[in-house]
């Protein structure tokens, strides 16, 4: 059993954290007010290689691996969880079910620009009454001839605004039992019909781009289908697997931004004559979350281990998101009663990490989904 990264994930950690802390965490503060996407940052990403980092080298991919993916998701998002979950979506949902299911001719057309920082990559799963209860899908599309003609809403969609296109799921028929046929569709987002609106105010992840989809009569031509037709559900549980190791690794990345702060000003606050690192129940405070980051390291990385050795990781993956965001919540709580009345300032940060934290206990799949999922494979 080994540890330790190898040669080429040291070299990328090295790279991507040098990258974050000079170029992205500056600037994390003044986004989080502004709601300014983070869009040169991801022109830099894609100069080192990063935008298609898992992906194979003959789509514009580096050909790297999902433990390299976790690392720089973990990196990015303890510099500013914005430009951390914007990456995520990219490869985990955006670029992930095109290269699983897509044909050569579609990775071609569509995974090159994604690889390439063209074109961000994006997913359209939920719609305003299908979240948890993913199958609850109503969009729908019509074979028309050669085309699919697509009509629905999808909701909380992240990278949308600059995706050039993006895959989504619609009823495409009904199964022989009388149930939903729900397939996957490539969908251009400069498609007559296609509108992106981005109208929300978020909790946090102010400066990622979330949006709402609207599809009025979207043609597409059939050689769009993603797959099999049908496949559609098993495909999305498939590229959720893969996302929510990303999605443990960002709140891996946001709980070391947490716990680096609050040890730091610990160790810098004086009360009652001893920095606050000296009393006991700061330093078992400071412990339990240093415990908690290092389990939460353990368990993303093994997930992400075991999905780069072509092993079943369901199980893992659904492990370390219900662990990593929880614990991320726990420590950013943490930090901010460590920093007392200046942890409720926004100056000090750590109010932020506690805020875009939070959509981690729900985003792919809740806490909940996550303990029903764990459920149903160990057997229960």
């Amino acid at each position: 059993m080994n540890f330790d990264l190898t040669s080429e994930q040291k070299m990328i950690q090295k790279t991507i954290r040098d990258f974050a802390r000079e170029e992205v965490a500056p600037g994390a503060i003044d986004r989080d007010r502004t709601k300014e996407f983070p869009k040169e940052a991801f022109k830099k990403l894609a100069d080192l290689g990063m935008m298609g980092l898992p992906f194979p080298e003959e789509y514009g991919g580096a050909g790297g691996d999902t433990v390299s993916f976790a690392i720089v998701t973990e990196e990015l998002s303890k510099a500013c969880a914005s430009t951390g979950i914007t990456y995520s979506a990219h490869i985990s949902l955006g670029g992930a079910p095109i290269n699983m299911f897509g044909t050569d001719e579609q990775k071609r057309k569509y995974l090159t620009p994604i690889c390439t920082g063209e074109s961000f990559g994006a997913f359209g799963l939920t719609e305003p009454n299908a979240g948890s209860d993913a199958g609850g899908t109503q969009t729908s599309a019509v074979k028309e001839g050669n085309e699919y003609v697509i009509n629905g809403n999808k909701s909380f969609i992240t990278n949308a605004s600059y995706a050039k296109h993006l895959a989504l799921t619609a009823i495409t028929g009904k199964t022989e039992s009388g149930s939903k046929e729900i397939s996957a569709i490539i969908v251009p987002t400069d498609a007559e019909g296609f509108r992106v609106v981005d109208n929300y105010e978020k909790m946090g992840l102010n400066a990622s781009n979330t949006t709402e989809l609207v599809l009025e009569n979207v043609r597409v031509p059939e050689e769009n289908l993603l797959g099999k037709k049908g496949e559609g559900f098993k495909q999305f549980l498939a590229t959720l697997d893969g996302g929510r190791i990303g999605i443990g690794a960002m709140a891996l990345g946001i709980a070391e931004a947490a716990f680096e702060k609050a040890l730091q000003y610990s160790k810098e606050r004086k009360q009652f004559g001893k920095t606050l690192s000296q009393f006991q129940v700061t330093q078992f405070k400071l412990a339990d979350m240093a415990m908690k980051i290092e389990l939460a390291k353990n368990m993303i990385y093994k997930a992400a281990w075991l999905k780069d050795q072509g092993r079943p990781f369901a199980k893992e993956a659904s492990m370390c998101k219900l662990y990593a965001s929880e614990a991320a919540m726990e420590i950013a709580d943490e930090a901010i009663q460590i920093h007392g009345g200046y942890g409720y300032m926004k100056e000090y940060e750590v109010e932020r990490y506690m805020r875009d934290a939070k959509l981690l206990e729900i985003g792919e799949g809740t806490s909940e989904v996550q303990r029903m999922v764990i459920s149903r494979l160990i057997g229960c």
